[in-house]
């Protein structure tokens, strides 16, 4: 009987860890969409996976709003992250890029972080995000 109350216990406390174990909601508004064409899409990425979508921390899109698109991310644990996203107006699911390869289509990243003729370096784009706290960041997309 006594073990059954300790597994019961035990159970009980279970989500109380989980929640404890979770993180924050980071909330990143994408401003100066174009038009409302296509979609936003969007991928918080930790240093080691930033530039690769594929292992991105986390994947998001929405439908394209002119002016500004809100995005949630729930229970993002603490860590240092940095946020990438682009308009994609043809409908393709990828950013679009000309001969010299320069993006068509609108493109951002936290901090309103700029390359060198490429993307920027994650220390560029990084935010620190304390996981106990909901944050919320704001960039601007660049056509």
């Amino acid at each position: 009987m006594i073990r059954f109350a300790m597994f019961a216990f035990a159970v009980f406390l279970l989500p109380l860890a989980t929640t404890a174990a979770s993180g924050a909601d980071l909330t990143v508004t994408v401003k100066q969409v174009h038009n409302s064409t296509g979609t936003v899409y969007l991928a918080v990425y930790d240093e080691t996976s930033f530039g690769k979508p594929e292992l991105a921390r986390v994947r998001q899109r929405a439908a394209a709003a002119k002016g500004d698109v809100s995005f949630v991310i729930h229970n993002l644990p603490a860590g240092k992250y940095a946020v990438a996203s682009f308009h994609d107006e043809d409908g393709n699911g990828k950013l679009e890029m000309n001969p010299l390869g320069i993006p068509t289509e609108g493109y951002g990243f936290s901090n309103d972080a700029h390359g060198s003729g490429g993307p920027p370096a994650f220390a560029q784009a990084a935010f620190d995000f304390d996981g106990e706290t909901a944050k919320s960041i704001a960039f601007s997309l660049n056509y």
